[in-house]
């Protein structure tokens, strides 16, 4: 579209804008492409005058096109250049910062010489590619009723599918449409009496201290002195009751010790556990104690000796055998634990062991003994 005298008026202004920075020219690689694939000498002369002599261009801007033409057709058998292409075009790519992906892909306005478009009181070409898929709508934007020109490309879009919808759950609707006016809800339990609970725990105390009660009303004893520990000390139950609500109903009797133990009346309690006779439930309540609470140390020692004497006691040798076993498993669990120091009462349970050794138990408790002393 350019003749020869346009073309090195515009090579000469492009050199002439980037005169301080040679290498960050954004125009060298159209310099260095005219060079290498360019077919007018006097052309290819110039633009190594000025890639090689960049600071001497300043003598050709006092000179006309025609005399920079006519120097260099008298010259154009002489010529020659000694520039290193390749190196100059590493050095552009190095000082010159990366241009993103998408924009190096955007497609740029061609020139169209078919149309042209009023802009400020002046004619201008319009820019649009031969097929007229841009329009001058879409490259000038209007602004204060002017139009202004852009050299911005249309960069490739990503294709973005919109995400399916997601099944919404039965949580999710409630949301959509928020109720803000709640129902009020009548508080049954508002000033009624509470003595009717104590009264319910209380006969249920009284029934387990004459049998074993059924797992259900168990469960609703358990219950009820959970929601309100100070049941405990309105359900009737006694340090002189206690022997018997620990033979017949002894997951109880654990619960109400546990709860009992801040109470000034724990001793009392204790010591009816001690001195009552001695049986697997008592047992089973004292080993559950031991591990869910420090007990007195007197009061472990007390309960050993009344086991022992318990055994060595009674008559009938069947009972005495099983209560024998009962009582070696029972120290054992203790000894293992860690709940009572065996060498407190080394000589008494040793005696023991020896004098019940036919027993398997109490030889099992002997040998133990014997690994700690």
């Amino acid at each position: 579209m350019l003749t020869r005298s346009e073309r090195i008026v515009a090579f000469f202004l492009l050199c002439h804008l980037y005169r301080h920075h040679a290498t960050a020219n954004p125009f060298l690689l159209t310099f260095l492409e005219a060079l290498e694939k360019g077919n007018d000498g006097c052309e290819r002369q110039f633009l190594v005058h000025l890639l090689s002599a960049a600071p001497s261009s300043r003598e050709a801007a006092k000179k006309s096109v025609d005399q920079i033409i006519a120097e260099f057709k008298a010259q154009q058998n002489k010529y020659s250049h000694n520039l290193d292409i390749e190196q100059l075009r590493m050095l552009y790519r190095k000082s010159t910062p990366s241009v993103p992906v998408l924009r190096e892909a955007a497609v740029r306005p061609v020139v169209h010489d078919s149309a042209e478009l009023s802009v400020s009181g002046k004619k201008s070409r319009l820019l649009t590619p031969p097929s007229n898929s841009l329009t001058a709508d879409t490259i000038f934007s209007l602004s204060g009723g002017e139009a202004e020109f852009t050299l911005c490309g249309f960069e490739p879009e990503f294709i973005r599918p919109a995400p399916p919808m997601l099944e919404p759950s039965a949580a999710e609707v409630v949301w959509l449409n928020p109720d803000n006016s709640p129902d009020l809800l009548w508080d049954g339990a508002l000033c009624a009496d509470s003595s009717s609970h104590g009264q319910e725990v209380r006969d249920l105390m009284g029934l387990a201290f004459q049998g074993p009660l059924p797992p259900a009303q168990q469960q609703q004893v358990l219950q009820e002195l959970e929601s309100d520990p100070k049941l405990i000390y309105h359900s009737g139950l006694t340090p002189q009751k206690l022997p018997d609500l620990v033979e017949n109903n002894p997951m109880i009797a654990i619960d109400c010790l546990l709860k009992l133990m801040q109470s000034t009346q724990i001793t009392e309690y204790l010591s009816s556990l001690v001195n009552m006779d001695m049986s697997l439930h008592s047992m089973e309540v004292v080993n559950r104690l031991t591990t869910a609470v420090d007990l007195p140390t007197e009061f472990i020692h007390l309960y050993i000796s009344n086991c022992i004497s318990s055994c060595e006691n009674i008559k009938d040798k069947y009972m005495q055998n099983r209560l024998v076993r009962l009582v070696c498993v029972f120290l054992q669990s203790l000894i293992r634990n860690k709940i009572i120091n065996v060498q407190d009462l080394f000589i008494e349970v040793q005696a023991f062991c020896i004098e019940f050794s036919r027993i398997r138990e109490a030889a099992g408790l002997f040998r133990l003994l014997k690994t700690l002393e």
